[in-house]
């Protein structure tokens, strides 16, 4: 009786690119927000370039540990790492649900730790008269600085992303309980919440929306030639109108997220109660909200401040120049007490004579 060969396992150890592409494709399938997809595009170009460099490697634990390595000689930052990491353990158990990758690698490859991160980056505020030079730096009459104008209340007034600010549609924009509101607003992670706008940010808002001649669709758009055109503006836009007039009033490295950190800033500075600013920039926790506001490290009035020691530095350093001084000078009557009792004893030195000379060459006693 014949018996029944046995297939080999052949357990897939090494993905080619269109594997590669594949696993890709489907891990972005599975996302909802354009701002991960845009996120876990470019963290999975980085890791396929840098897998594809190497011919013949496989795609298990230990690969991507040398992944891991590699990113931390970039000097890149935890967060920056831990992100690209995740997509590649996406992308690993993508490949084994469709049968490219055996399971155990994917495992193994989910069992790979980020980077610690060791305590916490502070982030930028502006102060309120560096608010208003950035926005006496904006207005003018040209159709294009109305535009940058609302935008920069906007991000001032309402601490908006720039993904909100770029989604905002006339409809948003009602009455709730007597004041301005953007209604309805979703955000980051699907979170709904109602933003209220400030007269002075509405006023701007209209005068945008007056010369433009803009009553329905999106609120913001681009301009070319003094007249808008298209339907919406990208995030890039923000980018740009943000860096151009922070720069115009003399303040480098702004990004559009550090006007919304200074909206929470300035609600707390004047009264305004922690919770009501999370209800304002739709944090789900109220830890991400005292980051925010700065309420772990103080940088504007540092605790070593408060305390002054120019004099007793002065003093301590003048004591510690005198010591050496104090100590040669006692060394060298020492030196001549010594010499003249060896001229008048004539004797041999010593045990004392024998420290005593020890003492000339070392510069110290021995103790």
């Amino acid at each position: 009786m014949r018996k029944k060969k046995v297939q080999p396992n052949y357990r897939r150890r090494t993905l080619r690119l269109p594997d590669l592409d594949h696993s890709k494709l489907a891990v972005l399938n599975s996302l909802g927000s354009p701002g991960s997809r845009r996120v876990y595009e470019f963290a999975l170009d980085q890791f396929i370039a840098w897998y594809c460099s190497e011919p013949r490697l496989a795609f298990n634990r230990i690969v991507v540990t040398r992944y891991r390595m590699y990113l931390e000689s970039r000097a890149l930052a935890a967060n920056t790492i831990n992100q690209q990491l995740a997509a590649v353990r996406r992308l690993a158990n993508e490949a084994a649900d469709a049968g490219l990758l055996s399971p155990e690698l994917a495992a193994g490859i989910s069992r790979v730790r980020g980077v610690k991160q060791l305590g916490f980056r502070v982030g930028n505020w502006l102060s309120a008269d560096e608010c208003s030079a950035v926005l006496s730096r904006a207005r003018g009459t040209t159709l294009r600085a109305k535009r940058d104008y609302a935008m920069l209340a906007m991000l001032f007034g309402c601490g908006l992303r720039r993904s909100e600010l770029v989604g905002l549609d006339i409809a948003d924009v009602q009455v709730r309980q007597g004041h301005w509101a953007i209604v309805d607003l979703i955000g980051k992670g699907g979170h709904i919440r109602t933003v209220p706008i400030p007269d002075w940010v509405k006023a701007a808002l209209d005068e945008w929306t007056a010369a433009a001649g803009i009553t329905e669709g999106k609120i913001f758009r681009a301009v070319a030639r003094h007249k808008t055109w298209g339907n919406g503006v990208s995030q890039n836009v923000v980018w740009y109108v943000v860096k151009g007039c922070c720069e115009r009033a003399g303040l480098q490295h702004i990004a559009p997220h550090d006007l919304r950190r200074t909206c929470a800033k300035l609600c707390h500075d004047s009264g305004g109660e922690l919770e009501q600013i999370q209800f304002l920039l739709g944090h789900a926790s109220v830890q991400t909200t005292e980051r925010y506001l700065g309420c772990k490290q103080n940088l504007g009035h540092p605790v070593n401040d408060l305390f002054q020691l120019g004099n007793i530095t002065v003093a301590a350093r003048a004591s510690f120049c005198r010591e050496p001084e104090v100590l040669m000078v006692k060394t060298r009557c020492g030196q001549l007490d010594k010499m003249s009792l060896n001229e008048s004893s004539g004797d041999q030195e010593g045990p004392d004579e024998r420290a005593g000379a020890s003492f000339q060459r070392d510069g110290h006693a021995s103790v």
